[in-house]
């Protein structure tokens, strides 16, 4: 673990960066409720809300793209597969909304589901790239090791696909913020970050300041947890 650490935080003037970037957000959107004279509780509880909705998505997502991108990555299910996925992955979701809001109603799991459906495709064919891309003396190694199950999960396929699956992340997580925002507003959510931009719509000053509060907060969790990740990855696959 400790091992992991100085990896990823490589000198004490790094982690004194991470905690700036981890205070500040946090301090924009406290000065911002002030200044737009809105109640600091309010504010803080809708960025949280969309906040857990976006996490579910995306935990939901990663594990569906990983494996469907390590299912499908080889052989005839590949052939069959691929090009479906891309036709989907093409498929504008918002067109499939108001269908969405029409079956489950105004819930998080009608906003969860769009959120799932335009996080999964940056991770999934980022992750299928580096299953395709690996070492062709690792694939030799593994089958001269003969590693099976775990051991394969293990040694080989997750240090293979962690890169991808972070770089997806990083791309999936960036398009899910922007349709979060939209979606909460299409399904009619009552909390959430949708519904703040919404009722401020008119004031345009607020609508600004929340917008370049909204990318201080998507920069500093980049900051502070994929950019250090992605570093970490790489020098995974160096070693």
């Amino acid at each position: 673990m400790n091992k992991h650490r100085v990896h990823i935080y490589q000198s004490r003037l790094h982690l004194l960066w991470t905690g700036f970037f981890l205070i500040l957000p946090f301090a924009f959107l406290f000065i911002y409720s002030h200044f737009a004279k809105i109640a600091s509780a309010t504010l803080f509880y809708d960025v949280l809300v969309s906040s857990i909705r976006l996490a579910i998505a995306y935990f939901v997502a990663a594990a569906l793209a990983w494996l469907s991108a390590v299912l499908f990555s080889h052989g005839r299910r590949s052939i069959i597969a691929l090009p479906i996925f891309d036709v989907l992955q093409s498929f504008p979701t918002f067109a499939a909304l108001p269908l969405g809001v029409m079956l489950w109603g105004e819930t998080n799991f009608t906003v969860i589901f769009f959120l799932v459906i335009t996080i999964i495709w940056p991770i999934f064919f980022s992750v299928l790239s580096s299953t395709r891309l690996a070492k062709h003396d690792w694939q030799e190694a593994v089958f001269i090791a003969r590693l099976q199950g775990w051991d394969y999960l293990r040694l080989y396929l997750w240090p293979v696909t962690i890169s991808g699956l972070i770089t997806g992340s990083i791309i999936g997580l960036g398009e899910g913020w922007e349709a979060l925002v939209a979606t909460e507003m299409i399904v009619g959510m009552k909390n959430g970050l949708g519904p703040f931009f919404q009722m401020y719509s008119q004031n345009s000053s607020i609508t600004a300041f929340g917008i370049l509060g909204l990318l201080i907060l998507i920069f500093g969790i980049n900051k502070i947890i994929w950019i250090p990740l992605l570093d970490w990855s790489h020098q995974k696959m160096e070693e």
